[in-house]
């Protein structure tokens, strides 16, 4: 019997995959006013992506602005995710100030999933993990490839290795170069499934290529996919409206 995860009425690991949308905003400002937007869509899970808020190595108005965030969007499970620019995200900080960062995160208990990235050191990775637990937040470790997509061996001993680090969702996302990356993804996607997995993990091939990753992923376990609103925060999102409807007619 697999793992499932519950937080605010949305069940991770059972049903369709749940759609998260990503919020891209420079300012506190543009923040608020996607999360007012956000609030009117349809969808399960928001993500933060502090690494294009342009005050991010500010803690005190990272915290300040995550409470305005929370406040509006109360009702949604909240991912917040620094990603770095090697991981491709928008910037690059120091690896101390990357713990800094999300512990003091993950003690406001205003955050329900803390995005980590895999091949942070591994004593960070640990670290953050044991932090985000001991306060009730559930973790997600992650590891993204904007150039390539590995053999399939190579991707399930990655989720595999995000699975024994204690991640209570592996994710990883994968950029293809043609179909048949799209079909190593799946493929590794169905056998980690089958054979590895004990609770709710992402995989994603992304890219246009890799778009029907994102509708039929829940065929293979997928339990998230990743959609856009206003602004993309990867290649290949689809609308999260589209989305939906496409999740509908595959469950």
């Amino acid at each position: 019997m697999k793992k499932t995860i519950t937080v605010k009425n949305v069940t991770l690991g059972e049903g369709r995959p749940k759609v998260c949308v990503s919020m891209t905003g420079k300012s506190q400002s543009e923040l608020i006013q996607e999360a007012e937007y956000f609030k009117t869509l349809d969808l399960d899970l928001v993500e933060w992506r502090v690494d294009f808020f342009e005050q991010v190595e500010d803690l005190i108005k990272v915290r300040e602005t995550l409470q305005e965030i929370r406040i509006i969007l109360s009702n949604l499970p909240l991912i917040f995710t620094f990603r770095s620019k090697k991981e491709g995200g928008e910037k690059e900080i120091t690896s101390q100030y990357y713990l800094e960062l999300n512990t003091t995160i993950v003690e406001t208990c205003q955050v329900d999933f803390i995005d980590i990235e895999l091949y942070n050191d591994e004593k960070t990775v640990k670290t953050l993990t044991d932090i985000a637990h001991s306060n009730g937040v559930f973790v997600i470790i992650s590891n993204h490839d904007f150039s390539k997509t590995p053999p399939k061996e190579e991707i399930i001993e990655r989720l595999c290795k995000a699975q024994e680090f204690g991640a209570d969702i592996p994710k990883i996302a994968l950029m293809p170069s043609d179909a048949a990356d799209v079909l190593s993804l799946l493929e590794a996607t169905n056998i980690f499934n089958e054979q590895y997995s004990d609770r709710p993990f992402i995989t994603i091939s992304m890219g246009k290529h890799g778009i029907i990753s994102r509708a039929a992923g829940g065929m293979f376990g997928v339990a998230m996919t990743f959609a856009a609103a206003k602004n993309v925060s990867a290649p290949g999102q689809i609308p999260v409206g589209k989305l939906k409807e496409i999740l509908e007619i595959f469950h």
